[in-house]
């Protein structure tokens, strides 16, 4: 069984974005769209919002940086393991969890961690990589993206994003623990 679908997995994996890509310039050409035009004023566009969203970048890190290396993100692991051991959630995985709003490089650095250490096929690998792929930067998309669109009030951003973190980590839990153990 656990063969079959991984399998099955495997193969819609090696298939998805061939496939993606496929329908998208199939689509564009039926509009009559000039795909590859569009496509280059969009990596300009993207390559000015680059440049914008520096400064914001920089700041972000650096609070990131001082928020690992002062000790902080460990001693709210300690705080919070309590909780997530009621839900199934091993402790090892909680600082994926708390770094993802806040970084995308940051969380990858500490899911390779976990990699390295438990394996890509543990459940500590499995779940802190659908950690990774089930969250958002919330607050990365936030200082940045805002920023660089000047963006001063951002109403109920924090929370939305807050809260589909929330749904994506204990759906990433829930579904990790019917698929994996």
């Amino acid at each position: 069984m656990d063969n079959l679908f991984t399998s099955i997995m495997q193969s819609i994996s090696n298939g998805a974005v061939p496939f993606i890509l496929f329908v998208v310039i199939t689509i564009g050409i039926i509009k009559k769209v000039k795909v590859y035009e569009v496509f280059v004023d969009g990596a300009k566009e993207g390559f000015d919002v680059a440049i914008r969203i520096i400064p914001y970048l920089v700041a972000i890190l650096v609070a990131i940086g001082m928020f690992r290396a002062s000790g902080a993100m460990e001693w709210f692991v300690k705080l919070i393991s309590p909780a997530t051991n009621l839900i199934g959630m091993p402790a090892e995985t909680l600082p994926v969890a708390l770094m993802r709003p806040l970084s995308g490089s940051g969380s990858l650095g500490i899911v390779t961690e976990l990699i390295n250490q438990h394996g890509p096929d543990s459940f500590i690998g499995r779940l802190s990589s659908t950690f990774f792929g089930s969250t958002e930067t919330t607050f990365y998309v936030l200082a940045v993206y805002f920023g660089a669109a000047g963006i001063r009030k951002s109403r109920h951003a924090v929370a939305a994003g807050l809260i589909g973190d929330v749904v994506g980590i204990l759906s990433a839990v829930f579904i990790c623990r019917v698929l994996f153990l």
